[in-house]
């Protein structure tokens, strides 16, 4: 039976390095996690000899590191914390990179369940808004930078006026581009409109959170074209290319 526990935010910190580390390298020795989170061998074994006996880790002295099944699961879900937060303040607040990654840091830790999944949701409310996305994101980087004035509200909403006289004499639509989510490129994102899969597969795609609605982006194609990697919710995923066809996007 796997033992219950809580982690200290240090703990969860040693977590998630381990995880990236075996991502990078395959394996993992203390030393790696010395460097990593600049603290001292002794350190690192002290924390090594609490998550083995958490059973998150397979760890013995002079040998590899891994993660067990629960300490894969507890480590994706920091990961996760820590990306969710990165992103929101990078994509909505219009925060450095590195500001945004050193606050993740510090908020990944403390923060509700409950609040998490509401930056998830704003996030995606922002992009598929028609009174958001990228326009409204850039015009709050452009306010913190420059300063709020009358004149620039006047100019907005002489842009947006203008636009909406656009889409009026193209009938009164927005121009949309949909395409299945195999085809979509690194980089590119979108909302899921329908999802034409039945079964077990349509079952295993909505466990995983694509569900109509839902933002999906694309982070990597495999050179033969499978799996393909993307990211929704916060969690990043592998889809078989046969899976990502019956699903059809949107594009932002």
């Amino acid at each position: 039976m796997t033992k219950a526990f809580t982690l200290t935010a240090s703990l969860e910190d040693y977590l998630e390095a381990i995880f990236h580390i075996i991502a990078e390298k395959q394996a993992v020795r203390p030393k790696d996690i010395a460097k990593r989170l600049k603290v001292s061998n002794p350190s690192v074994t002290g924390a090594l000899r609490s998550l083995a006996d958490k059973e998150l880790i397979n760890y013995a002295p002079y040998d590899v590191i891994s993660l067990t099944p629960t300490g894969k699961m507890a480590a994706k879900d920091v990961i996760r914390r820590h990306e969710v937060l990165s992103d929101f303040f990078v994509k909505v607040l219009a925060v450095e990179e590195a500001d945004a990654d050193k606050a993740a840091c510090l908020m990944e830790h403390s923060i509700p369940r409950v609040i998490l999944e509401r930056f998830i949701q704003f996030a995606e409310f922002v992009e598929v808004c028609p009174r958001g996305g990228s326009k409204w994101i850039a015009g709050f980087n452009y306010h913190c930078d420059q300063g709020d004035t009358q004149e620039n509200c006047e100019k907005c909403i002489s842009l947006t006026l203008e636009e909406v006289r656009q889409r009026r004499n193209r009938g009164g639509k927005k121009a949309m581009t949909i395409l299945k989510l195999k085809d979509l490129k690194p980089g590119q994102k979108g909302k899921v409109l329908k999802i034409n899969t039945r079964g077990e597969t349509n079952k295993r795609i909505v466990e995983m959170g694509i569900t109509i609605g839902a933002v999906v982006e694309v982070e990597r194609v495999a050179p033969m074209g499978d799996p393909i990697d993307i990211k929704v919710k916060g969690y990043h995923l592998s889809l078989r290319k046969e899976e990502t066809g019956g699903i059809e996007i949107e594009m932002l």
